[in-house]
């Protein structure tokens, strides 16, 4: 038996038919968004991105824009590169950045 996530699937499976498959498939897809990149030295093509706080749909942003753009150089400074990507994790943004092959440096002090 079907395991639907909600009753109203449920339903619409039930009007459309067994020859209807329930999430058989995944498809992939793009969107095209835009990033503006901290600082840029345009000769260089180098980019810095300066981060204090910096979140999974950040890092996800920058692994995209990193494969999308592989003329730039991109290096990640942060306030604090020892703080963990999320709450009780062991990685922190230096070793994030370590794993995904991305240059990064502890940012100037106050």
């Amino acid at each position: 038996m079907t395991k639907y996530r909600n009753t109203y699937e449920a339903r619409c499976a039930a009007q459309l038919g067994p020859e209807f498959a329930y999430e058989p498939l995944k498809l992939t897809y793009t969107i095209t968004h835009t990033y503006l990149p901290d600082f840029v030295h345009v000769e260089d093509k180098r980019i810095v991105e300066a981060k204090g706080y910096w979140d999974a749909d950040g890092r996800r942003l920058i692994r995209a824009v990193m494969a999308q753009n592989p003329d730039y150089n991109l290096e990640m400074w942060f306030q604090n590169p020892d703080l963990k990507i999320s709450k009780g994790s062991a990685t922190t943004y230096g070793d994030w950045c370590d794993r995904h092959g991305i240059a990064w440096r502890k940012g100037p002090a106050k």
